[in-house]
């Protein structure tokens, strides 16, 4: 993972003077092109880090930078360490080495009493992790990786991908990378993909950025208004687009589904009322009289 690989790197040149491409990528079984793009990460994240050229070349922490464990407390470490733990699962194991690093570092982590007090929770379905942890060795090892998906639309299709980039946000996994279908730039949820396949082909890195994101499908307005007793879920739900109404709080979003929109008006029984648009208000109704039907 490359996280793994970036603190293992500044760990090598804390503890080397100067330290070669080759070396690194020797060490991390990487190319040296991906060991120059972790320095400039390494770079951008404030470690300064001084290149050299020649036959003597290579990297090494710039003068007057130096980096120990004085400069984080516990709690600091805490964080780290517990996020690394609550990844753990989703990950396969490939944690474990960068928190006995870290644990290392500070032995208090182990039994302090600020050890737990941060708790981060990634935990991921089996069915996640059965796509999750090849992503991670494709991303790795640069391979073209295939699979079926199924758009917020509804949409089926097959694709091919470079894979760049596994995200979490907002409890989901997200991959990012390159759609050899679309020519461009994507963002797929791993919720939504299935028949994951990792190719013995292999990609030369692109600048993903020059790449538009795929534009999202035309969505539904909806205008929701809830009873005050619904606000702490509706809050939760729909932490952005809550407004109070008097004795009411009103919601305004987008819904890429009719039917996901349904579901959720559904799920709300009498503590929702939908103001528009009026085919939303048409669809609830067939489907409360489809569900009355039933159970004549």
């Amino acid at each position: 993972m490359r996280l793994d690989r970036m603190l293992g790197i500044t760990m090598e040149l804390l503890s080397k003077r100067r330290v070669s491409a080759t070396e690194l990528a020797a060490r991390f079984e990487v190319s040296s092109r991906t060991i120059y793009r972790d320095i400039e990460l390494i770079n951008q994240a404030g470690i300064p880090i001084a290149s050299f050229a020649g036959t003597d070349g290579g990297f090494e922490l710039m003068n007057g930078y130096f980096l120990s464990r004085q400069h984080f407390s516990v709690e600091d470490l805490s964080v780290i360490y517990n996020l690394l733990r609550g990844m753990d699962g989703a990950m396969g194991g490939r944690s474990a080495s960068l928190m006995n690093k870290l644990s290392s570092l500070q032995p208090a982590l182990l039994k302090g009493r600020n050890a737990y007090k941060v708790i981060f929770d990634m935990s991921t379905s089996e069915s996640e992790k059965a796509i999750v942890h090849p992503l991670f060795q494709a991303i790795d090892e640069n391979r073209i990786v295939s699979f079926s998906y199924i758009s917020a639309a509804g949409t089926a299709t097959k694709r091919r991908a470079e894979p760049t980039a596994l995200y979490w946000e907002r409890g989901a996994w997200y991959l990012e990378g390159y759609c050899l279908m679309r020519r461009a730039k994507r963002i797929f949820r791993i919720s939504r993909l299935a028949g994951l396949e990792v190719s013995d082909e292999r990609f030369a890195p692109r600048e993903l950025s020059s790449y538009p994101d795929e534009a999202d499908p035309p969505g539904i307005e909806v205008h929701l208004r809830f009873d005050r007793s619904a606000q702490p879920r509706v809050s939760e739900q729909f932490p952005d687009e809550c407004s109070p109404h008097g004795d009411s709080v009103d919601v305004r979003k987008v819904f890429y589904s009719m039917e996901y929109a349904v579901s959720v008006v559904l799920s709300y029984g009498s503590k929702v009322t939908v103001l528009s648009p009026e085919e939303l208000k048409r669809c609830v109704l067939k489907t409360i009289e489809d569900i009355r039907e039933k159970y004549k």
